[in-house]
């Protein structure tokens, strides 16, 4: 006979895009307000594997992650989407740029084995997660590696990323562990 199981949590991460590091700093704040404390802060990296943003963001586009302290239900993360989306729509009144998106927010998850992106686009290879959201697996940990997928977009298959999504996978497996053990 099968059991149900209740999902471990996960870690929350964001990626942010930003127009210049005046728009990054607002981003983080008012992520930091909105959304909870961070644990981790990757460095900055300038984004150029792709021009996709360009127009909305601007030529000289900065990228940076931030993980959570706090773990959530995997379930929550169409509402995490909605969120970020609120908060970008909400910087954009605040920074009053001359870019029509200064800041581009991109919430996902965690989990031991994967990193999941949400999305708001429906596509062949991403699933739909309620509340007209969708999401995708953009790399698994396999044989203590972090591997792109066929569809992983160019900038996620970085060394320095996968060094961050480490990072952020064992502070999760430790949290995972105390929890585990204060039950």
């Amino acid at each position: 006979m099968w059991e149900v199981k209740t999902p471990d949590p996960v870690k929350p991460v964001i990626g942010i895009l930003a127009s210049d590091e005046t728009c990054l700093t607002a981003a983080r704040e008012a992520l930091a307000e909105q959304v909870g404390v961070f644990d981790l802060v990757s460095d900055i990296w300038p984004f150029t594997q792709t021009r996709y943003y360009r127009d909305q963001t601007g030529p000289h586009i900065l990228r940076q992650f931030v993980s959570f302290e706090a773990l959530m239900h995997p379930g929550d993360l169409a509402d995490l989407k909605h969120r970020t989306n609120d908060i970008e729509q909400a910087l954009v009144e605040k920074l009053a740029s001359s870019f029509q998106r200064p800041v581009n927010l991109d919430p996902g998850i965690v989990e031991p084995a994967k990193l999941v992106l949400a999305s708001t686009k429906n596509f062949s290879h991403r699933i739909y997660i309620g509340r007209k959201m969708y999401a995708e697996v953009t790399l698994v940990f396999d044989k203590g590696a972090w591997c792109p997928l066929r569809y992983t977009y160019p900038d996620y298959r970085q060394k320095v990323y996968f060094e961050f999504f480490s990072e952020v996978r064992e502070t999760l497996l430790r949290q995972l562990k105390s929890a585990t053990h204060k039950d």
